[in-house]
């Protein structure tokens, strides 16, 4: 088993807390994972990427090589646009379907979407509607997560043990908020695969 993710988005998403569970859940199955710092302006409204290797043999490098990237996931689609050389041909993109406008000339919607559309392997959401649904936008990073679980290789009920790890120290109440926007990310996702 090997899974190469790249993570994008930008700066203040939750893109670290993304890594954070997928990476417990994936020592939780006995496996390895190399993660490469994260990259970018994580404070001011930047660009964020991070790379997260996760194998059940010793990863050499914590960097993905172009064209070998098993699953892009991002919260913001222009960024996840900007990784798509990353992909390989079987790979799957998981991503916001929300722009994050931060620059000055950023690309209409229209043209976000038809460049997402051209993709043959793509879960396309809008993460902050699911999110608020489950209770606050602040799961909406925990929505996305949730909607790569098919694509992820690492037991479900793992990933919702490294939630509820993660967070306990917030409360039940938090626990929960993210378990329910991770199962309807989830849920998103497997009825999109199946179109």
């Amino acid at each position: 088993m090997k899974k190469d993710i790249i993570l994008s988005g930008v700066g203040g998403q939750g893109i670290l807390s993304i890594a954070t569970v997928i990476g417990k859940a994936a020592l939780k199955e006995g496996l390895y994972m190399k993660q490469a710092e994260v990259h970018g302006m994580s404070q001011r409204g930047g660009d964020v990427q991070s790379n997260l290797r996760i194998s059940d043999r010793p990863i050499a490098s914590d960097l993905i090589p172009t064209g070998k990237c098993d699953l892009i996931i991002s919260l913001e689609p222009m960024e996840a646009l900007r990784y798509l050389p990353y992909l390989s041909d079987e790979g799957w993109l998981v991503t916001n379907a929300v722009p994050f406008v931060n620059i000055p000339n950023y690309p209409s919607e229209e043209a976000l979407h038809a460049e997402l559309d051209k993709l043959p392997h793509k879960v396309v959401l809008n993460v902050n509607e699911v999110a608020k649904n489950a209770g606050s936008p602040r799961v909406a990073n925990i929505v996305l997560l949730g909607a790569t679980i098919p694509f992820l290789g690492i037991d479900y009920e793992k990933v919702q043990d490294s939630i509820r790890e993660i967070f306990q120290r917030k409360g039940d109440a938090i626990v929960e908020m993210n378990l329910k926007a991770l199962a309807a990310g989830k849920e998103i996702a497997e009825k999109k695969m199946v179109r």
